[in-house]
């Protein structure tokens, strides 16, 4: 009697062990939505390959750390921790290494912009987010970025906490710079410039920092609209804020400051008073201001910028 009673239970306790363990799975797993889908995940994966470096950025932040990166020639000075030889090389900012992929068997992988076109083929070799930031939306993109990263690894207070102050002082940065007149965003590289205006990759000038925009008709691409000093003097912006792409990228050129050393540009308003602002090339150009950290560095910079 008693043994028939037990092998009657045996269904009933199967079921509750298989709920349990099913419950157990589903508190370890996330979904998450990103720039090309939704990907279920583990909660704090172990091994975590990235290409991108201001998903890096975001997360030394939150004090987390990768075991793969991008292979580059020039580590970021703000990651320099990641010129160690004991972080895996998982491919290029644009180029996956399939085979390193394969051997280091993330948890979890993590693309950014340049290596967002490889998502489909990164994807067979383990669950991969694309935190692609929309350069129309890029302080809301790097505050979701590090909500979605601090839920990934249980660093929430420590996201909420930054994502809080970095709003912040984007919003002071906004008031200070609605009285400051008209800018205009260069990129210089092999003696040229490109002018970047809203809704483009160094378009958060505007978008975000709320500087009016001297021209607001600018091309909209990737390498942004090629100018020349002609150019500038029409436009004539009270404020110039120049990024410098071959010190970025550790190239030898004319360096922006000697570029901006010319007599049409010292005639524009923005030459005439000084008011020419040399953006940080790595974290702008490489980063695109997209990691948390240097988001927040170059908000500060242009706050004491325009307390001047």
């Amino acid at each position: 009697m008693r043994l028939s009673m037990l092998l009657r239970a045996i269904p009933v306790v199967s079921l509750l062990l298989a709920t349990a363990v099913v419950s157990a799975q589903t508190e370890q797993t996330l979904t998450i939505k990103h720039a090309q889908g939704e990907t279920q995940i583990q909660k704090q994966p172990q091994t975590v390959a990235v290409l991108g470096w201001s998903t890096l950025d975001t997360m030394a932040k939150l004090g987390i750390e990768a075991q793969g990166i991008p292979s580059s020639a020039l580590v970021p000075p703000m990651l320099k921790q990641y010129a160690d030889n004991r972080f895996v090389k998982v491919g290029t900012l644009f180029e996956p290494d399939y085979e390193a992929l394969k051997n280091l068997n993330p948890d979890l992988i993590i693309l950014g912009r340049r290596s967002a076109g490889q998502y489909n083929e990164v994807a067979k070799y383990g669950p991969t987010l694309d935190l692609t930031p929309n350069p129309s939306d890029m302080l809301g993109s790097v505050v979701r970025n590090t909500e979605i990263l601090g839920q990934i690894f249980d660093r929430q207070s420590q996201a909420k906490e930054l994502t809080e102050k970095l709003q912040s002082s984007a919003k002071e940065l906004q008031v200070l710079s609605a009285d400051k007149g008209t800018g205009l965003t260069l990129l210089t590289s092999g003696g040229k410039m490109s002018a970047f205006g809203i809704g483009t990759r160094f378009g958060m000038i505007h978008d975000v920092f709320g500087i009016t925009p001297a021209i607001t008709d600018l091309k909209v691409g990737r390498h942004g609209q090629a100018v020349s000093y002609e150019f500038l003097l029409e436009a004539n912006p009270d404020w110039l804020f120049v990024m410098d792409r071959d010190a970025a990228i550790g190239r030898d050129g004319v360096a922006a400051q000697q570029m901006m050393n010319n007599e049409l540009v010292k005639a524009t308003t923005a030459g005439a008073k000084g008011q020419i602002v040399y953006l940080e090339p790595v974290s702008w150009y490489l980063l695109d201001n997209s990691g948390l950290g240097v988001m927040q560095e170059n908000i500060d910079r242009l706050l004491k910028a325009f307390a001047k």
